[in-house]
């Protein structure tokens, strides 16, 4: 009921003048890494109004919105939403790939033509929990590995590069991909809580960026507990201890968290994976509009601010615990700061808003046991090792796998030729033997063998391959269950079920009539979208829809 009145409210009072998409001076794409598509409902009654609830309320929310490819990680999702390509087309196949001519697992924007730019008085480092950025051979970071064009490269092409594009994120993959070719980018940096960049895209900060950071704001946390604090609604999670929870340091399992100091080298990675993280993000956002100006003149700017604590809370915690549920909360409560902001300083009638996520995410394969599901954890090192014992027995094939990380498995093809090994056998003899595991549910060479043609998965699968990156056998492990290789992540998405594909997509704006749509829409819809509302080129390889409901109304 609520939202019904919200929405009728919201058309009675529309301003005449602003409707036309010609009328919106700043196009800005927050994207939620790891927002579920399912916890915008669940938490909705703790939000305020101008929050999330203000897209919700006063925009299009398409409740059925998926990812249509099978490998749902954070630079395939991010740079779905940026090119409205599949990854078989943007080349993004997932956070890394094995690299075949340099025999080593590769990170998926490490650029070495292009090194990192450290920020002058910031240094430190980090005891890296993410494997795939232990991947990187080098610190460089460029969008050359993303293959096609973004909506916000077709947006400065398309009036001589008037239109400013700029991307800020937690993560420098989310940043990277968001900010496309033509952009400028800005991630936050887990060695030094600094917002940096690379040579791709300055020579020398701007000294805006400089003064911002004079005030050392991710430090802030330094010494201090992070207890539950934002909103006063009821809460639905409870605070207690779960034995598959990783200790960052001294940060605990269960509130209230205990930050370290920065020489401990997990003290900015906690300030990710609490409301901080995502609060510095936005105060850097801003700076970013005021001191570029963007919004400020008669050529519409574009803004991508992808917020990563959700996701870095899931991944220690789960989306079902009290820290997501807070985090979630103290998201909204950022938004609606970062909204009235721009309000003031570039004008309500004047911004366009789409929000989403690059992925969702699942509950803990122990959470899911105790409400009575079969789940596993399956370390792919280990399968790796196993599997190539038994295909040196069966072939004589000496390491014919020559790198399984998920979701692929790469064979080594000089291997299997010198022992004049069947191929197409060996890739039988992996797939059947790894589906007879416990928590595999399917193993797919790029060529599907006879009886898996039309399987219900081919689809999404066929769309994450690119022959230069993707392995020969792609491999889905069983709802729930995960496959991963060891660490200390918890909680890991990644798969083509449902609650990884599962995101929301609000839209918002001046002309822009509310709307509650549950027809099954793709994330690849969204740059399409805005490129027909703006009359730019489509990205160079989108595949997307219009989605029509969006479409401002003329006066």
């Amino acid at each position: 009921m609520k939202r019904i009145v919200a929405a009728v409210a919201a058309l009675i009072f529309a301003t005449p003048g602003a409707s036309a998409a010609e009328d919106i001076r700043l196009i800005v794409q927050v994207t939620v890494d790891g927002l579920r598509g399912d916890l915008l409902s669940r938490y909705e009654a703790a939000f305020g109004p101008d929050g999330f609830r203000r897209l919700m309320e006063r925009g299009v929310w398409y409740t059925d919105a998926h990812h249509p490819h099978a490998n749902t990680e954070t630079i395939v999702g991010h740079a779905t939403l940026a090119t409205g390509a599949y990854p078989a087309e943007h080349g993004m196949i997932g956070n890394a790939w094995f690299n075949r001519i340099e025999q080593r697992l590769g990170y998926n924007i490490e650029d070495p033509d292009h090194p990192l730019l450290p920020v002058p008085g910031f240094g430190g480092e980090v005891d890296q929990v993410d494997p795939t950025q232990a991947a990187a051979a080098t610190s460089g970071r460029s969008p050359a590995n993303l293959l096609a064009t973004t909506f916000g490269d077709e947006l400065s092409k398309s009036n001589g590069g008037r239109s400013k594009v700029f991307s800020v994120s937690g993560k420098d993959r989310s940043a990277v991909a968001m900010g496309g070719h033509a952009g400028k980018a800005f991630w936050m940096s887990t060695a030094t809580g600094a917002f940096e960049t690379s040579t791709y895209y300055y020579g020398a900060y701007p000294s805006w960026v400089l003064e911002w950071h004079a005030a050392r704001q991710a430090d802030a946390m330094i010494g201090t507990e992070w207890w539950p604090e934002c909103s006063d609604a009821p809460r639905l999670m409870e605070n207690t201890e779960r034995s598959y929870v990783t200790n960052l340091g001294a940060f605990g399992r269960t509130f209230p968290h205990l930050y370290g100091a920065p020489e401990d080298g997990l003290y900015y990675t906690q300030v990710l994976l609490s409301p901080h993280g995502d609060r510095i993000t936005a105060d850097f956002a801003k700076s970013v509009v005021v001191e570029e100006r963007l919004g400020s003149d008669e050529w519409a700017d574009y803004l991508s601010v992808s917020f990563s604590g959700v996701d870095a809370t899931n991944h220690f915690f789960g989306p079902s615990s009290a820290q997501s549920e807070e985090m979630v909360r103290c998201l909204d409560e950022t938004l609606e700061s970062f909204f009235g902001f721009l309000d003031e300083t570039v004008g309500e009638h004047r911004v366009l808003y789409v929000l989403s996520a690059d992925h969702g995410m699942p509950e803990a394969p122990e959470a899911m046991a105790n409400a009575g599901l079969s789940t596993f954890r399956n370390s792919t090192e280990a399968l790796m090792a196993e599997l190539n014992i038994e295909l040196q027995e069966r072939f004589q094939v000496k390491n014919a796998i020559a790198f399984f990380f998920r979701p692929y498995v790469y064979l080594d093809t000089e291997a299997i030729t010198a022992a004049k090994a069947d191929r197409r056998d060996v890739e039988r003899f992996i797939a059947e033997r790894l589906m007879e595991l416990p928590g595999i549910q399917l193993a797919m060479p790029t060529v599907p063998l006879p009886e898996q043609q039309g399987h219900t998965l081919q689809e999404q699968i066929r769309r994450n391959y690119h022959p230069a990156r993707s392995g020969d056998i792609y491999v889905v492990q069983t709802p729930y269950a995960f496959l991963f290789e060891d660490g200390p992540i918890s909680v890991m998405h990644g798969s083509p079920w449902r609650y990884d594909t599962h995101v929301p997509i609000l839209v918002a704006g001046p002309g822009i009539a509310p709307a509650l749509v549950d027809r099954r829409v793709a994330t690849v819809d969204v740059a399409v979208t805005l490129s027909t509302l703006f009359g730019t080129s489509q990205p160079s390889s989108a595949v997307g829809e219009m989605l029509t409901e969006v479409r401002p109304k003329r006066p």
